[in-house]
């Protein structure tokens, strides 16, 4: 296996860097923080570059590029912010459970859309009693003649409000089974009457923002149902592993971000005469900080090499999951103390860091969960 970046990987990632830095400056995006607004130019931006087509097939209108392109390409983004890099996983997500379950029909309707940026999509799954803990579901649908009718609640729902945002809502079709005979996949628009979207107050994550989510009564046509009736798990589980590895890059792009931060203060925070970069207590800090970054980068694209290959990289995905989720926030926290005070100012971006980063060992799977299912395909 050949570590090194090709030619097209290099300047893929340096056409991710000039975009985010024209659309998506640090002062721009502590200003959207702020005013908790996602900021659509940026992923209008993303669409017109092709950014969303990457890993589809050219025969659906996308570029046919491999899952260890998308995951460089959420690296990168995640360099400069996770939060709206989280937009970007969910809708690449979302669009592969599509295109691996979907009908041709259904492509045909919904592919072009997404890739276009005209839609985006986010997922739904989880609710007040039902996390980790799939089988605890509430959420129904029921079907009457061409329409399903869907009540239930979500919570945790990232990026449900976007504009134009549909929602893949998971719902038992059978309450009579269990959830990985009984459940079901349906496409919603947010826009849809009974759907109601209310925005939480999150410590972190506040653009693309944390949603709970009132179905009452949502009516949707027959041909949203995507995977068949009772087949939502088999849906689920076809997309689980792209979906962690996404996220596992996202983290490593946070991580790098923060140590990129922490050593430009560190050359240039001079205390007792010098910068505190050439103090061995800091040096040290940075140097194990690094250290971990790189190593939770290489399980990435370990995983995301298997994952082009068809190998079953369940186990080497979840690994990457855990350990890039738990470095990057070990590293924002230590990037905290290396900044000081000025970490700790809402003027500095590293807050922001400490904050969003708290989250990456809980969204997409907790490390719990993690360790968990690698302890089961160690056979234990």
């Amino acid at each position: 296996m050949d570590f090194a970046l090709s030619e097209e990987h290099l300047l893929l990632r340096e056409t991710i860097r000039k975009l985010m830095a024209m659309h998506a400056p640090p002062e721009r995006m502590r200003k959207m923080e702020r005013e908790q607004a996602y900021p659509y130019e940026v992923y209008e931006a993303w669409a017109a570059a092709g950014l969303l087509r990457l890993p589809f097939p050219e025969m659906y209108g996308g570029s046919g590029a491999t899952i260890l392109d998308t995951a460089i390409v959420a690296e990168e983004l995640s360099r400069y912010s996770i939060d709206l890099a989280m937009s970007f996983g969910s809708s690449v997500f979302c669009g592969l459970n599509l295109l691996r379950k979907g009908s041709e029909e259904q492509k045909a309707e919904w592919l072009p859309k997404l890739l276009s940026g005209e839609i985006k999509c986010s997922i739904a799954i989880s609710e007040p009693d039902a996390g980790s803990d799939v089988g605890a579901m509430r959420t129904t649908a029921r079907r009457i003649g061409d329409e399903w009718i869907i009540n239930g609640q979500k919570l945790w729902a990232t990026g449900a409000g976007m504009r134009g945002n549909v929602l893949n809502v998971y719902a038992k079709t059978d309450t009579t089974r269990d959830h990985r005979n009984g459940m079901s996949l349906f496409l919603v628009p947010n826009h849809r009457p009974g759907v109601e979207c209310r925005k939480l107050e999150m410590l972190g994550r506040r653009c693309t923002g944390t949603y709970e989510i009132f179905l009452n009564d949502v009516r949707v046509p027959a041909d949203h149902l995507v995977g068949g009736e009772n087949r939502g798990w088999d849906v689920l589980l076809s997309g689980l592993q792209v979906e962690r590895v996404i996220s596992a890059a996202n983290s490593c792009g946070g991580a790098q971000a923060v140590i990129d931060l922490a050593v430009q203060y560190a050359k240039e925070r001079r205390q007792f005469g010098r910068p505190i970069g050439s103090f061995q207590a800091i040096a040290h800090m940075l140097a194990d900080m690094q250290t971990s970054v790189e190593a939770a980068r290489t399980i990435v694209w370990r995983a995301a090499w298997l994952l082009d290959t068809k190998t079953d990289a369940l186990r080497e995905i979840s690994m990457a999951k855990l350990l890039a989720s738990e470095c990057y926030a070990d590293v924002a926290n230590k990037g905290m103390q290396v900044l000081g005070a000025h970490g700790y100012s809402m003027e500095c971006d590293m807050q922001r860091h400490f904050r969003d980063s708290r989250a990456a060992t809980i969204a997409g799977g907790t490390s719990q969960m993690q360790r968990n299912l690698i302890a089961h395909l160690m056979g234990l």
